[in-house]
């Protein structure tokens, strides 16, 4: 593909299909929460196409499988969450000149980018509790109790981004040349 326009609509298609396959590929919480691969994706997207693009990849991806599993009120939210998660994210892959050189530079990306998700997770939680007649007290405690599957989608996305980025990155660096952010 010589049209750079094309392969970034390909890339960004690409990867809003594999976000919402991953996040298809879930173990639910007592919470009515779930733990799934979604997460991972994104955080792969942005690394690897950028922010804009990436970000876009990833809440498209949230958005197509929240529509496609009953989720659907909750998509623009995901869709937003994605660029302010994916920002987190790219401002710590911008702190390591956006070449993340060993895994331990992968997990202090990982962990900012969980303490963005985290975050967004308990305000949205907090924000829907308050909007439901709670006081502020009981929407911070439900707040919280939805967290441990957060925390468990942050662990797993940690170590999954630490498992794939570099053959990721260094495949599509052969297939499709000057994509990853340079």
């Amino acid at each position: 593909m010589r049209d750079r326009r094309i392969q970034d609509i390909v890339l960004v298609a690409l990867f809003a299909a594999l976000t919402a396959v991953a996040t298809t590929i879930k173990i639910p919480m007592p919470t009515g929460a779930f733990v799934h691969l979604g997460n991972s994706v994104l955080l792969l997207s942005v690394l690897l196409l950028g922010y804009v693009k990436g970000s876009l990849a990833g809440g498209l991806g949230f958005a197509i499988f929240d529509i496609l599993n009953g989720y659907a009120s909750e998509a623009p939210y995901f869709i937003l969450e994605a660029f302010i998660v994916g920002g987190a994210a790219y401002l710590a892959f911008l702190y390591f000149k956006k070449n993340p050189t060993n895994v331990g530079q992968l997990v202090i990306i990982g962990i900012v980018t969980g303490i963005a998700k985290v975050g967004m997770t308990f305000l949205k939680n907090f924000v829907t509790q308050l909007y439901l007649g709670q006081s502020t007290g009981a929407a911070a405690g439900l707040a919280v109790a939805k967290l441990p599957a957060t925390l468990i989608n942050v662990s797993v996305t940690i170590l999954v981004v630490a498992v794939l980025y570099f053959p990721l990155r260094n495949a599509l660096e052969k297939v499709v040349p000057q994509v990853v952010p340079s």
